[in-house]
């Protein structure tokens, strides 16, 4: 086998906690992270000369090096002793770019779990997310996605309760958002109101969707710009779509919202892509094995 496809899944934050600023300039975090079944297919055929090249339908992003995808290749060859080895990456990609749905990192995660196959490397989860990790700080836990608290600059992972059966709807408004923007204006604030990540984890072991949906929290909304006063909007309208709660994922601008099931999930993502086109139905997915 020298050709694999695999599937790149987008991640969300449930919840999201900014604790301070690190010595090394990365910012100490506090996060719950779930996969959602929104995804990016790759193809990764081995080749015999030592580029690696990369192909997308999204045209705008590099087809170089300087893809995350490509670095992820060769930091994979270079840790599993494999100089000389190159491949060919085509990305097929759903994941919104710039909506903090981590679909660069998926994407790295991805070719770190198809070379190790493809490569028959026998490198365990812990130490592809510990190569993830010199990718980006979303890569160690796209590496196995399910369910995680995560903490230090986000690399640090602990397994969490799974995340109770239900719907999902993910919607971007035409915009992005610059994460440096948001997290200087963290930085400037005394005070801010914390999620109750504690409460979150106790809901999700209970299997309490609804106690899990009103725990959500993200401390960026705290901070948002004037100008991205749809994210609310968005939100109102997941909300009235009958979301038991929405909130933007990561440093945005997606944002989802949790349904009691597939079928109102995929109702609610029908109203909405009527005003935003970039609206997706999805679903948990569990841990994925290595």
């Amino acid at each position: 086998m020298n050709e694999i496809e695999v599937k790149a899944y987008a991640k969300l934050n449930l919840s999201l906690d900014v604790l301070g600023k690190l010595p090394n300039g990365y910012h100490e975090m506090k996060m719950v992270m779930q996969t959602a079944s929104l995804c990016d297919d790759v193809h990764i055929a081995l080749t015999d000369d030592s580029a690696v090249t990369v192909r997308s339908n999204f045209g705008f992003l590099p087809q170089d090096g300087n893809n995350i995808a490509a670095k992820a290749a060769a930091a994979f060859f270079a840790a599993a002793g494999l100089p000389g080895r190159g491949a060919r990456i085509t990305l097929r990609k759903r994941i919104p770019v710039g909506a903090g749905l981590g679909g660069g990192s998926a994407d790295a995660a991805a070719v770190l779990r198809a070379l190790n196959a493809l490569c028959a490397a026998g490198m365990d989860a812990q130490a592809l997310e510990t190569l993830g990790g010199t990718l980006g700080s979303d890569v160690p836990f796209c590496v196995r996605g399910g369910t995680a608290l995560a903490v230090g600059r986000g690399e640090i992972l602990q397994r969490a309760p799974e995340m109770p059966a239900c719907g999902i709807v993910i919607c971007k408004p035409r915009f992005s958002i610059r994460t440096p923007e948001l997290f200087a204006k963290i930085d400037g604030r005394r005070s801010r109101i914390h999620p109750d990540t504690d409460g979150l984890l106790d809901a999700m072991a209970a299997g309490d969707l609804e106690g899990l949906a009103r725990r959500m929290y993200n401390v960026f909304e705290d901070v948002l710009p004037r100008r991205c006063g749809e994210i609310g909007a968005i939100k109102s309208a997941l909300l009235d779509a009958g979301a038991r709660g929405a909130v933007m994922s990561g440093t945005g601008s997606a944002v989802f919202g949790l349904f009691p099931d597939a079928a109102a999930a995929e109702a609610a993502a029908a109203t909405l892509r009527a005003r935003w086109r970039e609206t997706f139905a999805a679903q948990p997915v569990r841990e994925i094995e290595i």
